[in-house]
């Protein structure tokens, strides 16, 4: 039989040539994973990324002015039922026509409408004593969650989108809840639900742009409306709790 000798064979003398080895293949692993990345869904993610925000600067601005205009003028607030059958209405309305240019009028139609509502919310709060510190308090802590939020999923490129049933499943149970406490007039019970709102509207806010990082969301419309709307209810549940608090003081 014959026996096979190992030429130039030579053992590890140190651990520094292991571990220099194991760098070597962590680093050509690491290349060839984002070589399996197409340039092009690398492209396509930036531009849904910088329409969103782009959209998004105007349409907060959009809804900002209608909500100004409401204040000043004393619009009185809509019934809930027409507020809420008017939002899923121009919602549906949208998902008909995100992917078409009727889909940008659709969008500051919506946005403009829920400024419409905003503005009764903060003339009733402008008219108590503290009322401008607590809007532009409310405001600012609303700039913040939302700036820290997004920067967060953009640099770390974590995937939230485990998040989605989760945040569902939240958002139905908040939506009982509130109907339970404005039939049952429940103070304690709204205030948890603003609450519980935030934290549902903070998580949205991960959910959403990791889904557009990561190639899930690919219409621009539609994540500018989720996030418009997270916005809406983080500041208007935020103003709430922030009414609840100086009240009581």
């Amino acid at each position: 039989c014959r026996y096979f000798r190992v030429v130039n064979y030579k053992p590890f003398q140190t651990i520094e040539e292991v571990t220099s080895i194991m760098l070597q293949k962590d680093n050509l692993l690491a290349k060839a994973t984002i070589s399996l990345i197409p340039d092009n869904a690398l492209t396509t993610t930036k531009v849904v990324l910088r329409n969103t925000y782009l959209l998004l600067s105007l349409t907060l601005l959009f809804g900002a002015f209608i909500a100004g205009i409401t204040v000043v003028s004393h619009a009185p607030p809509l019934h809930w039922l027409i507020t809420v059958a008017g939002y899923l209405g121009l919602l549906f309305a949208l998902t008909r026509l995100c992917n078409s240019a009727w889909g940008l009028l659709a969008v500051f139609v919506l946005t403009g409408f829920l400024g419409y509502t905003l503005g009764p919310i903060l003339s009733l709060y402008l008219a108590l004593p503290n009322g401008s510190q607590l809007v532009m308090t409310a405001l600012a802590g609303t700039g913040v969650v939302f700036l820290a939020l997004s920067s967060y999923a953009l640099v770390s490129h974590k995937d939230f989108s485990f998040m989605g049933a989760f945040l569902m499943v939240g958002m139905l149970v908040t939506f009982l809840a509130s109907i339970g406490a404005v039939l049952f007039n429940l103070p304690v019970l709204s205030l948890a639900v603003s609450a519980m709102v935030i934290l549902l509207m903070s998580g949205m806010i991960l959910w959403q742009t990791s889904e557009i990082i990561h190639g899930g969301e690919t219409n621009y419309i539609m994540a500018t409306v989720t996030l418009y709307t997270t916005i809406f209810n983080l500041f208007v549940n935020l103003l709430q709790i922030l009414g609840v608090v100086s009240s009581d003081d």
